[in-house]
């Protein structure tokens, strides 16, 4: 006989209780308005020493992107979770190829441009 009840059917993973997944999804709420108002004081205030403010939004957005992998998208280092994890990895590897090389395209740039005084004898 199966455990199937249609009348109270609900559609919770085993072992997540729905309340608990509710309170997860407040504290991470929570956490990300917190990380963002505290984003926003550093960015329009100088009471933070100009040259760390760079520093200190990147701390608060790799912490903002970890709430978010946590609390909303449930990403975690369990063994039911190691797909998720790997096509994690995988696409920080693929954004950090592309970084890379779009800022080696911006950097050589100027080298593989047309010297300026070339391009004012071919427009006479």
């Amino acid at each position: 006989m199966s455990d199937f009840d249609p009348e109270g059917a609900t559609d919770v993973a085993p072992g997540e209780d729905e309340a608990e997944g509710v309170l997860t999804y407040v504290v991470g709420l929570g956490l990300a308005v917190v990380l963002t108002i505290v984003s926003f004081f550093i960015a329009g205030n100088s009471l933070v020493w100009g040259p760390s403010i760079p520093v200190a939004l990147t701390v608060l957005a790799v912490a903002q992107m970890g709430v978010h992998l946590v609390f909303f998208l449930h990403i975690t280092t369990g063994p039911d979770n190691v797909n998720n994890v790997m096509a994690l990895a995988f696409g920080v590897l693929i954004v950090l190829l592309i970084m890379a090389g779009s800022l080696w395209i911006m950097a050589h740039m100027n080298h593989n441009m047309m010297p300026m005084e070339q391009m004012m004898q071919m427009q006479r």
